[in-house]
């Protein structure tokens, strides 16, 4: 994770404000600088002649949303039948998603959003499941407690996960009373349970931020094994931010540059100017799902929200648009920079309401949905049914195939994404052109 540390070095260093020479970085110095914190960025800095393929893209009106209550003990009780099956599981994942869940129900149910559990299992089966998981645990527990210093000494990798556990989970929520204080059993469970998904997954071993990501969960578990295996479950979402190449996080940058894209092109096009237009702010967010961003509190209120997997695929992106959009006036009015957008992003840390966020996604998500010219990359992300989108050409009357790039062209090229360009002539001459935000823009690399 060393672009990690980059990014929270440099956030650091903006706050600091230290010499004002460093507040305005060279172009050369800033690809440089993402170059080297996520591997395989490519940065130009040279405009590459190309032409732009300008479309109206009416979203229509946003619709209002409203959240319930959390679910209760009893709302959750009436859907359990007598063997202790789950009933109506998409109605209990849609209130879960309105409203969350009481803290009383999160050690139960929080197994099934993670998949623990089967959702259609009966209580017998769940028990069966709960020991045969118990055994396996132990079992790849047994196998680094049983390394001699002898052995460890010859296993490098080992050594390195270890060292890196010990460090993070010393720093880890030491502020939540679960986990403060010297030689708190939390803090060893934690350390227990990495050590030995080192074992689980030796190939991903231990990364920086994945004691972030177990920290709730054993919170809320209170049991070694259970907080093992949900968070075995959860990782099995995440592990691509945490794969040496990080092509998960280049994939998300990518895909959340083209939803601000056609939600806000004109927002896109300022951060641009900036240098920021590939929204590497956004790195800590989607790395460790807001872990540092909300509250303690909050962020399992947030999680298990997301775990519906509702109302869409890659909620958390929308989630990722609604904060940008509550923060975008300030920026662009205040005529913020790079440092300056790095250096508020940060500071917006545990200053955000779940509530509102939670209520902008959805409707974000909902006006989305809604509308009937939604391009074909938009549509995969969102994981809506695959259909060429078309948009009426006003002048013509001809439809064009309209597909979105990231918002900084040049700083990510991907063939994760497909695009589809209006086709005409290549015009290699620079051409100027104003968007509006509700214009969406083709630059083909």
């Amino acid at each position: 994770m060393v672009g990690f540390s980059k990014v929270t070095n440099y956030i650091f260093d903006s706050l600091r404000g230290s010499d004002p020479s460093t507040h305005q970085r060279p172009p050369s110095e800033m690809a440089d600088f993402l170059s080297d914190a996520i591997p395989g960025l490519k940065i130009n800095q040279q405009e590459e002649p190309g032409f732009e393929v300008i479309t109206r893209i009416d979203l229509g009106e946003r619709p209002v949303v409203q959240r319930r209550e959390p679910v209760s003990l009893e709302e959750w009780t009436k859907n359990i039948d007598s063997e202790g099956r789950i009933l109506n599981v998409d109605n209990m994942k849609q209130m879960i998603f309105r409203g969350g869940l009481s803290h009383a129900l999160r050690k139960q149910v929080w197994k099934f959003l993670l998949g623990y559990f089967p959702w259609d299992s009966t209580k017998e089966e769940r028990t069966q499941l709960q020991k045969q998981k118990t055994d396996e645990y132990f079992r790849m527990k047994l196998q680094w407690k049983s390394v001699s210093e002898e052995q460890e000494k010859r296993n490098s990798r080992l050594r390195d996960y270890r060292s890196l556990i010990e460090k993070d989970v010393n720093r880890t929520d030491r502020t939540n009373k679960f986990y403060e204080g010297q030689d708190n059993p939390g803090l060893i469970l934690l350390h227990d349970i990495l050590m030995t998904y080192c074992m689980y997954d030796f190939d991903l071993g231990y990364v920086q931020g994945m004691s972030d990501l177990l920290s709730p969960l054993l919170y809320v578990m209170e049991n070694e094994v259970d907080a093992f295996w949900c968070f075995a479950s959860y990782m099995d979402q995440m592990h691509q931010n945490f794969e040496e190449q990080m092509q998960g996080m280049k994939t998300q940058l990518i895909q959340l540059s083209t939803l601000l894209r056609l939600l806000d092109s004109g927002f896109c096009s300022y951060l641009e100017s900036q240098d920021s237009g590939y929204l590497y702010f956004c790195f800590r967010w989607l790395l460790i799902r807001f872990k540092r961003e909300f509250s303690f509190l909050d962020i399992l209120r947030l999680w298990e929200v997301m775990w519906t997997e509702l109302p869409c695929k890659n909620f958390h992106l929308l989630l990722c648009c609604a904060i940008l959009e509550s923060e975008k006036q300030q920026i662009m009015e205040k005529h913020y920079g790079f440092n300056e957008i790095l250096k508020h992003i940060n500071e917006l840390s545990m200053k955000i309401d779940v509530e509102d966020v939670l209520c902008k996604a959805e409707a974000i998500s909902l006006q989305m949905v809604k509308c009937k010219e939604l391009p074909q990359a938009v549509c995969e992300i969102l994981g809506l049914q695959d259909s060429e989108v078309t948009t009426p050409d006003s002048d013509t009357g001809e439809d064009e195939h309209v597909g979105l790039t990231a918002c900084s062209t040049p700083a990510f090229q991907s063939n994760s994404l497909p695009v589809l360009a209006a086709s005409g002539a290549r015009d290699d001459s620079s051409t100027q052109i104003s968007l509006s935000p509700d214009v969406s823009r083709l630059t083909p690399a």
